[in-house]
């Protein structure tokens, strides 16, 4: 026997209390390298309990029992692990596979196959341990090298299955003969690449298509196949043998859970999602990631379960589930005594990941970022985008590290799947030890209540129980429930009444046909109980604005059109303040009431008041609309057009909620207003062509920085005077030569590259999606009109102008410029239309002219318009466009004398022109 002395513990080296274990830990170990075969691996130990890095190795064995068994059975591997700066240093995420593929050459069964799978993992998990407790490896290593390790295991023991049961049963195949493979989804920290040390690993097993195996004496279904290769699978992973396991495997998240088939097809995978699917099945996928198997076919089966999982709206509702499962693990951690259980207890591991989850589930369907795997890579963009304060988001990475730190040093202590805190005095002190509390209980208990404490903060604002985050009932709102219980129209108007609401028996009549109808008769209980848990509310509400029946009356066609997607209603129910400013802002637009109940989506911005009052600037919103497209694949024009669209409906809202409230002047509106026009065209314009330049190749000759296209803005767009409505008067100019010819595989010329550029970006502009078409376009103004080129080259417009077109064409000039593409080429056409406003006129000719435009617009725009009774705001005698010719006119005809009055497109800007030139008065 070899005396343990040769350790040499100095006094303060380890605490105390665990002295005497790892001095027996330490003999035992040296006791086994007692013989020849081992003496080399002895000289290591004792070398290195010479060296100056002698700390981690009495660390390792003080707060890891496991580790220092493993040491006891292969006393080799430690040596072998340092000689090759394994202990030192980090491993490449692609060389576990490789590694193991080496190690499992020589297997010619399956119980080879067990025992290199088991020898893997023990070598591996006795490194990770080692690097994790003296933290020479982040938490963000550990838990990655884990899953490597468990994701090769997993593959390289599918690969080696695959192949010994084609030999039995033949190659599974398709109907049509194309082989099959299994898919091996990994669920939970697998799936997100976050495997603590004594994980089970959750799997799901799927196959592409039905059909059967060929090249075997008895073919047999696929299913069949597939479902004798997961046994296997399991089988070499999850059984328990001399050299232990490799894993512990959980199926259970499967479709019918333990009583579903163990493999299912795509098809039937999706049928059972569509039909059948629940919210926590919801959650699991969320983590879903293909490990082994046909990664192809596996990235694609995700894709189009991604539906399932990520609502397109804003799905609110997922508080409501989430909170349903944390009540169940809460009574959990009150029946079995785990609140020292740093997973599900308050403030655990648990609750963090919920509060990731709960934003990823409500608005992951929007936010492609929110569909990441990696917890913290959530928490960060959950930072970005603002949805949480970046100290609450820092606080909360800082626990979870901590929090899985504590888990990995609690499972290091006995390779067990516990995240129990321990009780006994040695274990508290290595566990203590192992976080860097020197082994002082009572410091790190005081830190890891701070950080539970901070965890229970957050989590209970975002999915508090409902009496805590939604106003208590009101005394007031059992009014409301009596009378909708009754529903009697004449209780109803009673109700009504006493509440203050003007012309009550309407009010009754509309809320009465509302309840009673179709469509909220077919409604299911759950989202009935949404509607009436959701109008008491919206009533009380109702009883603090001017015009209560009028605003009720705006806002039943906002809950009739959100009916069948109840989170809308959980939206409002949770959000005291977005219910409050739906109501305000009803109250004050019919238009904005229209605008909700057609895009209901938009409820999201009223939950944020500083962000739905306040407007970015031109450079705001060009950042903004950027980074939204940046998460979407360039090839999606779909998502693309879907991301435009919704960019400018919710900052047409802003701009039109702020000046119902008063917060944004008259002339800021139409400023906005065409900002976001400008903004968005510019971002069509990059799409559309990269979209060509993608087919044909480029138009510029290289080295050119210039596009050479320029899209020119007529009228209200031009003169930066958009209303709600408006639609877009554009003009689109190139000048490159049209024989000049682009320079991809398909070549065309830069005429019919042009072309189709703007062919490409009406496409854009007007196609109706779900969201609508972004703006109606107006090409009408272009030279000829709707017989002329749909892109003119500048020579050719320019000769037009100068040449060919009409008075009312060069009025239109006055209100025209560049709204995206090329400055040089809006500067080339910045002079030519102050040479042609410039032009000297005869006074009287032009004159007449323009009374005879005004007054042919007016014959033929007010026809039917009873000229006695109506004024048209607009077209009617003393009218806008009376304005707008007048103004023309004066541009026309005084520009030769006073260039000055070329330089505005606005009307307003060009008579504080006219009046600073002396040609009007200011009165």
């Amino acid at each position: 026997m070899v005396s343990a002395e040769i350790l040499g513990l100095q006094a303060g080296e380890l605490p105390e209390p665990l002295n005497g274990d790892v001095v027996q830990r330490w003999q035992s170990v040296l006791e086994r390298c007692d013989t020849s075969e081992l003496n080399a691996a002895r000289q290591w130990y004792c070398d290195f309990a010479a060296s100056s890095r002698r700390i981690e190795l009495l660390r390792a064995f003080a707060c890891s029992p496991a580790l220092a068994d493993l040491c006891v059975r292969h006393p080799e591997w430690l040596p072998a692990l340092d000689d090759k700066a394994l202990l030192a240093n980090s491993v490449a995420a692609d060389s576990w596979r490789n590694e193991l593929l080496a190690e499992c050459a020589t297997c010619s069964s399956a119980e080879d196959l067990a025992r290199v799978l088991r020898q893997f993992r023990n070598r591996h998990w006795l490194r990770i341990v080692w690097r994790d407790l003296n933290r020479l490896a982040e938490m963000e290593e550990t838990v990655a090298d884990l899953s490597h390790m468990a994701e090769a295991c997993v593959d390289v023991a599918l690969d080696f299955l695959h192949r010994q049961l084609c030999e039995e049963r033949g190659q599974p195949q398709s109907k049509a003969g194309t082989p099959q493979q299994l898919v091996v989804i990994a669920m939970g920290k697998l799936g997100a690449g976050e495997l603590n040390l004594s994980s089970d690993i959750d799997l799901i097993f799927a196959y592409p298509e039905a059909g059967e195996t060929a090249g075997a004496a008895r073919s047999v279904d696929n299913q069949e196949f597939f479902i004798r290769l997961g046994q296997r699978l399991i089988k070499a992973l999850d059984t328990r043998t001399a050299d232990g396991f490799v894993f512990r495997v959980d199926m259970r998240l499967r479709p019918y859970g333990q009583s579903g088939p163990l493999v299912i097809s795509f098809d039937a995978l999706e049928e059972y999602y569509q039909d059948q699917g629940r919210d926590w099945e919801r959650y699991a996928l969320i983590k879903a990631r293909c490990i082994a198997g046909d990664r192809t076919a596996g990235a694609q089966l995700l894709a189009q379960l991604r539906p399932f999982v990520y609502r397109r709206y804003l799905d609110f509702s997922a508080i409501e589930s989430l909170r349903e499962m944390k009540g169940m693990i809460q009574r959990e951690v009150l029946r079995r005594q785990l609140q020292d259980n740093i997973k599900l207890g308050a403030g655990g591991i648990r609750e963090i990941e919920f509060i990731a989850q709960c934003f990823q589930l409500i608005r992951g369907g929007q936010e492609l970022p929110l569909q990441a795997l990696e917890l913290q890579t959530i928490l960060q963009e959950l930072a970005k985008q603002q949805y949480l304060p970046v100290d609450v988001v820092s606080e909360l990475i800082e626990a979870y590290r901590f929090l899985r730190n504590t888990e990995h040093a609690i499972q290091a202590a006995r390779d067990q799947q516990t995240q129990q805190l321990p009780s006994s005095d040695s274990e508290r002190c290595a566990l203590a030890l192992a976080m860097g509390f020197t082994g002082d209980w009572a410091a790190f208990v005081a830190a890891l209540s701070e950080h539970r404490q901070r965890v229970s903060h957050c989590f209970a604002n975002v999915i508090a129980p409902v009496e805590t985050d939604v106003e208590r009932p009101h005394l007031s709102h059992q009014r409301w429930r009596s009378m909708l219980d009754d529903l009697h129209q004449d209780v109803v108007r009673a109700t009504l009444e006493e509440a203050g609401f003007d012309a009550a028996d309407e009010a009754a009549r509309l809320l009465v046909a509302l309840l009673k109808g179709a469509s909220v008769q077919r409604m299911q209980g759950r989202g009935r109980d949404r509607l009436y848990g959701l109008l008491p509310l919206l009533l009380e509400d109702l009883c603090g604005v001017s015009a209560p029946t009028e605003t009720l009356l705006r806002l039943i066609p906002f809950i009739e059109a959100v009916l069948r997607r109840t989170a809308y209603l959980v939206l409002l129910i949770e959000n005291p303040g977005a219910r409050g400013r739906l109501v305000e802002l009803c109250d004050a637009s019919p238009w904005i009431a229209r605008q909700l109940a057609a895009h209901p989506v938009l409820l999201d911005e009223l939950l944020d008041a500083r962000s739905l009052y306040s407007m970015p600037d031109k450079d705001g919103l060009t950042s903004e609309l950027r980074q939204r497209l940046l998460r979407i694949e360039g090839d999606d024009l779909e998502a693309q057009m879907e991301a435009l669209r919704y960019f400018r409906l919710a900052h047409v809202l802003r701009v039109a909620a702020s000046e119902v409230t008063d917060s944004l002047p008259l002339m800021k509106v139409s400023d906005y207003l065409t900002a976001i026009a400008e903004v968005v065209l510019a971002a069509v314009l990059d799409i559309a062509w990269q979209n060509l330049i993608d087919k044909h190749g480029s138009p510029v000759p290289a080295g050119d920085d210039q596009r050479h296209f320029v899209v020119l803005g007529y009228g209200k767009l031009g003169g930066i005077e958009l209303s709600y409505g408006s639609d877009l008067d554009l003009v689109f100019l190139h000048d490159l030569p049209s024989s000049a010819m682009t320079d991809g595989d398909r070549q065309v010329d830069a005429g019919t590259f042009f072309t189709r550029l703007g062919q490409r970006i009406i496409h854009i502009l007007t196609t109706t999606t779900r969201l609508g078409a972004l703006y109606e376009v107006d090409m009408r103004l272009r030279p000829s009109g709707n017989s002329g080129l749909l892109v003119s080259s500048f020579t050719a417009f320019s000769d037009y102008q100068q040449n060919q077109a009409w008075t009312w064409e060069h009025q239109a000039l006055v209100r025209v410029r560049a709204v995206a593409g090329d400055a040089k080429l809006a500067e080339k056409f910045d002079d030519l239309r102050r040479q042609i406003l410039c032009k000297t006129r005869q006074q009287a000719a032009l004159a007449e002219e323009v009374i005879a435009m005004r007054q042919k617009m007016r014959e033929h725009l007010l026809l039917g318009v009873n000229k006695n009774t109506e004024f048209d705001l607009k077209q009617g005698e003393g009218g806008i466009v009376d304005i707008e010719f007048m103004v023309q006119y004066a541009v026309l005809a005084w520009s030769h004398q006073h260039p000055p009055l070329t330089h505005y497109t606005d009307n307003i800007r060009i008579l504080e022109s006219l009046n600073n030139n002396g040609l009007i008065s200011s009165a």
